[in-house]
């Protein structure tokens, strides 16, 4: 970033010093995922019995957000570029190669962090492998930009990037955002009616409703629902439960599952809450 902040400097150039106010965030968000992650701990207890997941997902967001004031930025310096006469992009050769050190390094950690990402299934560090790939593509599109600009003095390569550099910083944030808003929101983590077809596969299940579920399956879910079973005794109908809950679990660990048990001349017709 550093690299990227002087060259910007010493050339003059709009769209490098857009991708190092790119960079300057994704060093921020370095920050913030290690700080996210340490809270984030999946054990729950007394102050959270539900866990500490959503402590990544809100470190997440706070990349979606410097994403979004790197977006606003970039565009708010083109079109100042536009409006407003400025001195031309001048590059050397060193400058160039320099610039290429830094592109190889971005790939680097953006490959290594999305493996250990997907290794320890982090959300934090897959949304910033994101972050830093977009950062490698930024520093692509201004690198050949300068590189027009180096060998056939195309000055308007300078300002036209930086609109490309925008759109690309916008596309990553939202990504990341939609990644990670469903555990902030609650939203339905598996279908009712998955639920619904795989507890009635236990014996002595007659039916199952006010099914819900929330959290992200594969990374923690939590699922809920009533099951009404012929069971004479508590002991029959615990035994009941406890084999849906591991059929459960087989299919979307980790999960914690919530049963209220209902005797066998319960009705309901409602699978799940209404749309």
């Amino acid at each position: 970033m550093a690299l990227k902040v002087f060259v910007g400097l010493a050339t003059g150039s709009l769209s490098l010093l857009a991708d190092a106010l790119h960079s300057l965030t994704d060093s921020a968000n370095n920050i913030l995922g290690l700080v996210a992650s340490r809270f984030s701990s999946p054990l729950p207890d007394r102050d959270h019995p539900y866990g500490h997941q959503k402590f990544e997902a809100v470190g997440a967001l706070g990349i979606a957000a410097f994403l979004g004031i790197a977006c606003f930025e970039i565009l708010q310096g083109a079109i100042e570029r536009l409006l407003s006469s400025s001195p031309p992009v001048q590059i050397s050769t060193h400058e160039l190669w320099l610039l290429l050190v830094v592109l190889g390094i971005n790939i680097f950690v953006a490959f290594y962090e999305r493996r250990e990402g997907q290794r320890v299934s982090s959300p934090i560090l897959i949304a910033d492998a994101q972050h830093t790939m977009s950062d490698v593509w930024v520093t692509i599109s201004v690198l050949a930009g300068l590189v027009g600009i180096w060998a056939f003095g195309w000055q308007w390569l300078d300002v036209g990037l930086a609109f490309p550099v925008a759109v690309l910083v916008f596309a990553s944030g939202w990504s990341v955002l939609r990644q990670n808003l469903p555990w902030l929101v609650d939203e339905m983590a598996i279908a009712p009616e998955a639920i619904y077809e795989t507890a009635l596969q236990v014996p002595g299940v007659l039916n199952c409703h006010d099914i819900a579920s929330r959290g992200v399956v594969g990374r923690q879910s939590f699922i809920e629902m009533h099951l009404i079973v012929d069971a004479a005794d508590v002991e029959t109908a615990h035994q009941i439960t406890e084999e849906v809950e591991a059929l459960l679990s087989e299919k979307y660990s980790p999960v914690r599952v919530l049963i209220h048990v209902e005797p066998r001349n319960y009705r309901s017709d409602h699978i799940s809450y209404e749309a």
